[in-house]
């Protein structure tokens, strides 16, 4: 206990340097973000900066559009949606203060087999990768996503 006591001495004395410490103590609410990770409102802007979209000359701007356009149907359509995602693709259900390393990736899966008629998006969270089926629909896209969303759990958090 007396060596931390000293080594949190020795912190506030060097923070008296230059006048930082009273500067914090005169305005603690400027100083908050410095120590305190606030994490801001996932939306689909925050995720669309996110995840890094690697296009292979298969993917149509039409089919890289349907990963945008779901990002923007779930986060108008429920308050979660984009939380949800980010979950289902990197496991974490926050940005890091640090941000994510590997930072999150979309990959388009082209030649899928047929599992039971459909193609579902699949997850990585190891590597933060979330891959995505090459579909003719829009619609067909979307359902895939809501229903890949909504059926997992991540990780058993509530």
């Amino acid at each position: 206990l007396y060596l931390l006591m000293i080594y949190f001495y020795r912190f506030r004395e060097g923070m008296k340097t230059l006048g930082v410490l009273d500067a914090i103590r005169m305005h603690p609410d400027a100083f908050r973000p410095l120590f305190f990770h606030e994490p801001s409102p996932l939306t689909a802007d925050v995720l669309e900066q996110l995840f890094e979209i690697r296009l292979s000359a298969e993917v149509l701007p039409a089919r890289f559009n349907f990963f945008f356009g779901v990002l923007w149907c779930i986060s108008f359509s429920e308050q979660e949606g984009p939380l949800q995602l980010l979950v289902f693709a990197t496991g974490a259900n926050a940005i890091p203060p640090l941000g994510f390393s590997p930072q999150p990736s979309v990959d388009f899966l082209h030649e899928l087999p047929l599992r039971q008629g459909r193609h579902l998006p699949t997850a990585n969270t190891c590597i933060n990768c979330l891959r995505l089926p090459v579909l003719k629909k829009f619609e067909d896209f979307k359902e895939t996503m809501e229903f890949a969303l909504k059926n997992t759990q991540g990780f058993g958090q509530d």
